[in-house]
């Protein structure tokens, strides 16, 4: 049974790397600053949760802590991004090559 969490903490471990990496790649390439929150208010969330997950089943003492970080951080993350992407909407920062803009009509 431990050579199984121990199995599945792993790879929890490596999915949550990789949603981690690709929320980063996604930082550093996307043209602004909408898309960038796209990326870290989705796909980083979901890498830390994965990370969360696999600390839980490595520590099965901590399901109780685990549980609770998952679901303030499912709460909050979208939540920052949607506050800062409209912080910087009204500042005035600029989309690139938008398709459409539902604000602009306000």
């Amino acid at each position: 049974m431990a050579t199984l969490l121990q199995l599945l903490a792993l790879l929890a471990v490596i999915i949550g790397t990789f949603f981690s990496l690709i929320g980063v790649i996604g930082l550093i390439r996307l043209p602004d600053v909408y898309t960038r929150l796209h990326a870290t208010g989705k796909v980083g969330v979901y890498g830390a949760v994965l990370l969360l997950v696999a600390a839980a089943l490595w520590t099965p003492l901590g399901w109780g802590k685990a549980l609770l970080l998952i679901v303030l951080l499912m709460a909050s993350g979208p939540v920052s991004a949607h506050a800062i992407s409209s912080a910087a909407y009204r500042i005035g920062l600029p989309m690139k090559d938008p398709v459409r803009d539902d604000l602009a009509e306000l």
